[in-house]
């Protein structure tokens, strides 16, 4: 079986070490020659590279591994290049969040203005880093996890119409699906082929397919859903923290309210956006939460298996680990790595490239372009939606139309996120101006225009320069 180099740009992320652990996991099925992690922050990324070392070391013998700050080292001759780079770092989420909050409008890393902001970032610096990719590694699969997707991947469609080999993803439907199957009679994702369709962040699960049966389980769901309380049966708020328990909570008055299908968890921000912005603090925001929360674990994590020297043999150990919950996937793969508490991150770019790597043509939920995909919405909307996926790339399923409520709700999301992509690209000021006033959750042109002049101020080097 062929050998596969991959390389992890953004490899300072706290998500990584579980990306890591997965790669040993399934070592069997999809076999490497060399792992390398690339970040623009060397210091952050040592962290991570110091435990990389040691995991490979005892737990996959032979494969090369090293970390970088250097693209060429990177991403010469390498098979898959697994993305997740958050340009201005958690400090300028920080501020995304804070600043429309302070005026009473929603705060949230990828919706509304923080998600204008960040994307004002995120475009220009996905651009330059694929073109990084290419120039050492023109066939290589760039699978993207980078936010705020929507508008990335509007941005890569433009900027790469014919690179098939690039792939936005997001893992959030497949937390949901690993969340909320379990009420379809105690089913697993993996025992699910789903159809959703939508924006990034903005869509829905429209049917859910038994894979041995062809049964729509979703009605089932949708129904236990609608009676409430579904934590009871669940059991997440024993596994999450406060804000994704209200989240997960919230997806059952969205359900309630809009029984037809099964939402994103994201789309309480644009259709309670009142209730979401009585529910933040101002003063310590999500990214508050993350800093003192999954940065400061994953670091601690990685630091003290550093100063060990080993994971086999001490509390950290991986077989024990595992074996003490088995999550056994396809092929004897895991389903799941926690570093970061979130089993989907790893677990889904992982699948996805396994399926590339040998041909399987698996079902995922794949950002691909809409020729034709949903016929009544927009041509060349980034809809995320059911694709089988291969050598070849992602082939989407075909929907019937979208009704009047989502199509009413996704062509004004759609004229945003083009918008802001269109400022990113051209340097505009009037677009950026246009986007922030089209957003459905700032709707009022002079609030609009004090916005993006804070985060202009804020975000100094890190924006384009806008004219």
């Amino acid at each position: 079986m062929k050998q596969y180099a991959v390389t992890i740009a953004g490899g300072g992320s706290t998500y990584t070490p579980d990306m890591l652990e997965m790669l040993c996991l399934v070592r069997e099925h999809f076999p490497l020659r060399r792992v390398v992690l690339y970040d623009i922050d060397a210091e952050r990324q040592s962290h991570i590279g110091r435990f990389g070392e040691i995991l490979f070391r005892e737990y996959y013998p032979g494969l090369e591994f090293f970390y970088t700050t250097d693209p060429q080292k990177a991403f010469a001759d390498v098979d898959f290049v697994l993305v997740q780079i958050r340009p201005g770092g958690l400090a300028m989420r920080e501020l995304d969040e804070k600043i429309p909050l302070r005026r009473g409008i929603i705060g949230q890393e990828t919706c509304g203005p923080g998600g204008f902001a960040y994307g004002m970032r995120s475009v220009p610096a996905m651009i330059e880093l694929v073109r990084q990719i290419r120039r050492y590694s023109p066939e290589a699969w760039i699978l993207n996890y980078s936010n705020p997707a929507a508008i990335v991947a509007e941005a890569t469609k433009r900027v790469f119409p014919d690179d098939f080999r690039l792939i936005n993803i997001c893992d959030m439907p497949i937390s949901i699906m690993d969340i909320f199957c379990p009420l379809a009679g105690g089913r697993k994702r993996h025992d699910i082929e789903p159809r959703y369709y939508g924006l990034n962040h903005f869509g829905w699960f429209t049917a859910m397919y038994d894979k041995k049966t062809g049964e729509d389980v979703l009605p089932e769901i949708l129904a236990k859903l609608q009676k409430g309380n579904c934590d009871r049966e669940l059991g997440f708020s024993g596994k999450n923290d406060a804000y994704w328990n209200f989240t997960f909570r919230h997806l059952e008055k969205m359900v309630q309210d809009f029984p037809h299908s099964l939402p994103n968890t994201y789309m309480q921000y644009y259709l309670y956006p009142r209730t979401m912005v009585a529910h933040s603090d101002p003063a310590y925001t999500r990214a508050n939460t993350v800093m003192d929360g999954r940065e400061k674990r994953v670091k601690q994590y990685c630091d003290e298996i550093a100063e060990l020297g080993a994971i086999r043999g001490t509390r950290f150990d991986l077989d024990q680990k595992y074996s003490a919950e088995p999550k056994r996937g396809t092929d004897g793969g895991f389903e799941s790595a926690t570093i970061a508490h979130n089993d989907a991150h790893a677990t889904y770019i992982v699948e996805l490239a396994m399926s590339i790597a040998q041909n399987r043509n698996d079902v995922f939920l794949i950002i691909t372009e809409n020729n034709g995909v949903v016929p009544n919405l927009s041509d060349g909307m980034m809809l995320e939606v059911a694709c089988r996926v291969g050598a070849r790339g992602a082939e989407p399923f075909r929907l019937g139309c979208a009704g009047a409520f989502e199509k009413g709700l996704l062509e004004g999301q759609y004229a945003y996120e083009r918008l802001t992509v269109d400022a990113a690209l051209e340097g505009s000021y009037q677009k950026a101006l246009m986007a922030l006033t089209a957003s459905r959750t700032v709707g009022d042109a002079e609030l609009a225009r004090t916005l993006l002049d804070e985060y202009i101020s804020a975000n100094g080097a890190h924006f384009p320069a806008l004219k």
